[in-house]
């Protein structure tokens, strides 16, 4: 399954998993990388040692290419984005935050960079500033989230740029991928699939409440404060909505977040914790290993995407 996203970044299939914070660490990132696709190891906030430890456990499951996300706010992300070079990563992926400063170092060393973006504007900005490619990421995605969905956003970028366009957000199953490549997509970053893997080094409450989720159960707080966070719904987010709804000063909601990832990722507290998770949490009905995840995508969007190629030659 070869396209402009295989070839650039040197896999076998055009599938890149999410860096989600305290769930894209080093054993999860080599087994999507084993498995033919890209995986990610998520920095967030973490120091320097601990991204340096993780790039180098990595290596020591797999020799085939992984990356790291880089959040550019991050108090550590100068330092992280110099071990990127100095451990030899091949690729990496940025958000919240312009990755300009860093372009030359990371080009000079050979480093594969691709920005997230929600919006079309700074699409742009990232391809002028260097980006060899980019995720543009709907908001049917976990975590912090734009406004446009994946449907209308990643026709716009494509027509926008000329680099390759990742789609993510909703996507969780052959019928995404093959969708996102109708759109324009060269390739698909799919996270919470990927929390509902053997390799997914996160507590079993967390990928139980993926696979238990139902269409009805995702939630998104913090618009109100222009930080939008695409959750599962529990006891927290229900307090969280109704504290803004009652317009409580965003440090008091922000009281309600703080560690809340961790509570769910690690703790397995998913009542008070954020259970970060995509709208496509619904469609993920068991927990596969990262190769059964990435055979079922790949041969359910080919046999779609033939489908569609017979179907054009029937037309004609």
């Amino acid at each position: 399954m070869q396209t402009e996203v295989t070839r650039l970044l040197g896999i076998e299939y055009p599938i890149i998993q999410g860096g989600m914070a305290w769930v894209a660490e080093y054993h999860l990132a080599a087994g999507v990388s084993e498995a033919g696709g890209l995986g990610l190891i998520g920095a967030a906030s973490a120091p320097t040692d601990w991204v340096r430890d993780q790039v180098r456990k990595a290596k020591e499951l797999t020799d085939k290419p992984f990356g790291v996300n880089i959040m550019l706010m991050s108090p550590y992300a100068d330092e992280v984005a110099k071990v990127i070079v100095e451990e030899g990563v091949k690729v990496v992926t940025t958000g919240a935050g312009n990755p300009e400063k860093y372009m030359k170092m990371w080009k000079e060393a050979g480093v594969k960079v691709i920005p997230v973006v929600a919006s079309v504007a700074l699409a742009k900005r990232m391809e002028r500033c260097g980006a060899d490619a980019l995720v543009a990421e709907g908001c049917e995605a976990g975590g912090h989230i734009g406004e446009s969905t994946t449907m209308v956003l990643v026709p716009q970028i494509v027509d926008a740029v000329s680099i390759p366009v990742i789609a993510a957000g909703g996507i969780a199953d052959g019928r995404g991928i093959a969708a996102a490549f109708m759109l324009g997509a060269e390739g698909v970053q799919i996270g919470t699939r990927f929390v509902a893997s053997r390799e997914a080094q996160v507590h079993e409450n967390y990928k139980n409440c993926i696979i238990k989720a139902r269409d009805i159960d995702s939630r998104v707080t913090g618009r109100s404060t222009g930080h939008p966070v695409r959750a599962l719904r529990n006891q927290m987010t229900k307090i969280y909505l109704e504290k803004e709804q009652a317009g409580v000063p965003f440090e008091e909601l922000e009281l309600l977040t703080l560690g809340g990832l961790r509570k769910a990722v690690v703790d397995g507290d998913v009542t008070n914790g954020s259970v970060m998770a995509g709208q496509s949490a619904a469609m993920v009905k068991e927990i596969l290993s990262c190769e059964e995840i990435i055979q079922n995508l790949t041969e359910q969007a080919e046999k779609l995407l033939k489908g569609v190629s017979k179907l054009s030659l029937i037309h004609i």
